[in-house]
């Protein structure tokens, strides 16, 4: 006479437990791959986090930005992207750039993670390449205070070692831009200890078929990556795109942490350019995930042209 009792405990149990894994349910996936080539390319998100357009954002009236993002069905708050990208050439596995670790809070910090998922292991990553030492970009080189690449070696342009390593530079720099000096030091500091931290100067073969592109303007040593393989290119262009509804409309459009608006216009306007005119696959951290695309040309702007989106992407064939 009880069995009734039980099944209706049991039922009970498991409505709870539904409700529960229903509260629990993951985020979306944070890897994607494609072939390059004979490389093997894995976009990582690091995360996503409310990005302050309105504030952020200068010289642009906030009318204008509002427009821009509606014309694209956005609205603030905006949710703004953190990706990274694997090169996997076959002989060396190199990670562009490392996301924010631990330094924005819960909503990061998801690099490694995603990295496991895609099918590698932080001690497999031979080289860490950096666009530039802004806290999203170098924060993931750390773990605990410890390297979360035990294996891999750190490069960056000599400029922006130099310069977020400098005690003057920091001491000139604005209020905002303080604790991106500390980060840095911070990041850098075990790799330089163990002979792993190896900066280079101007645009350099970095890899086979990995080579710098100098873009200074977001900061003094901001890089550029041109990933070539079998006349396949890809472009990692770091934070040459902040907001890509504004600043692909108006190229002139700046952010306040570039250290130079006037380069960093510059060298957005080159780029932009020439990935046009190259029709190059383009890796951008702040573009919605995976950040893979092309641009197109319209007039005096652009137009972001993602990716079409591959459920089981060719691998690259065997050298």
């Amino acid at each position: 006479m009880f069995r009734p009792i039980r099944s209706i405990a049991l039922c009970a149990l498991l409505a709870c437990l539904a409700g529960q894994l229903a509260q629990a349910t993951p985020g979306n996936p944070g890897f994607y791959r494609m072939t390059l080539g004979g490389f093997d390319i894995v976009a990582l998100s690091d995360g996503t986090h409310p990005f302050p357009v309105d504030t952020v954002m200068i010289d642009t009236p906030k009318e204008t930005i509002a427009a821009a993002l509606a014309a694209d069905e956005l609205a603030l708050p905006l949710q703004g992207s953190i990706n990274a990208f694997l090169v996997d050439t076959g002989k060396k596995i190199v990670l562009i750039d490392t996301g924010a670790g631990a330094l924005y809070g819960d909503c990061c910090g998801r690099l490694l993670a995603n990295l496991r998922a895609a099918g590698y292991r932080p001690e497999q990553v031979d080289e860490i390449l950096l666009t530039h030492l802004h806290k999203d970009h170098v924060g993931g080189v750390l773990q605990q205070n410890q390297p979360a690449f035990p294996n891999a070696v750190l490069r960056m342009a000599r400029a922006d070692a130099n310069y977020w390593r400098s005690a003057s530079s920091r001491r000139q720099a604005p209020d905002f831009l303080r604790s991106f000096f500390d980060s840095a030091a911070d990041a850098l500091a075990p790799y330089a200890a163990a002979g792993r931290l190896r900066p280079f100067d101007g645009e350099v073969v970095l890899e086979e078929g990995i080579r710098s592109v100098s873009a200074p303007g977001h900061t003094p040593g901001h890089t550029a990556y041109l990933v070539e393989s079998r006349g396949q290119k890809l472009l990692v262009w770091g934070d040459i795109v902040h907001v890509a509804p504004v600043q692909l409309l108006d190229p002139q459009a700046s952010v306040k942490y570039d250290s130079s608006d006037g380069d960093a216009q510059r060298a957005r306007r080159s780029l932009f350019e020439r990935a046009a005119r190259e029709h190059l696959w383009i890796a951008a951290a702040h573009i919605s995930f995976p950040g893979l695309g092309h641009l197109g040309r319209e007039g005096g702007h652009y137009r972001w042209i993602p990716i079409n989106y591959e459920t089981t992407p060719a691998r690259p064939a065997a050298k």
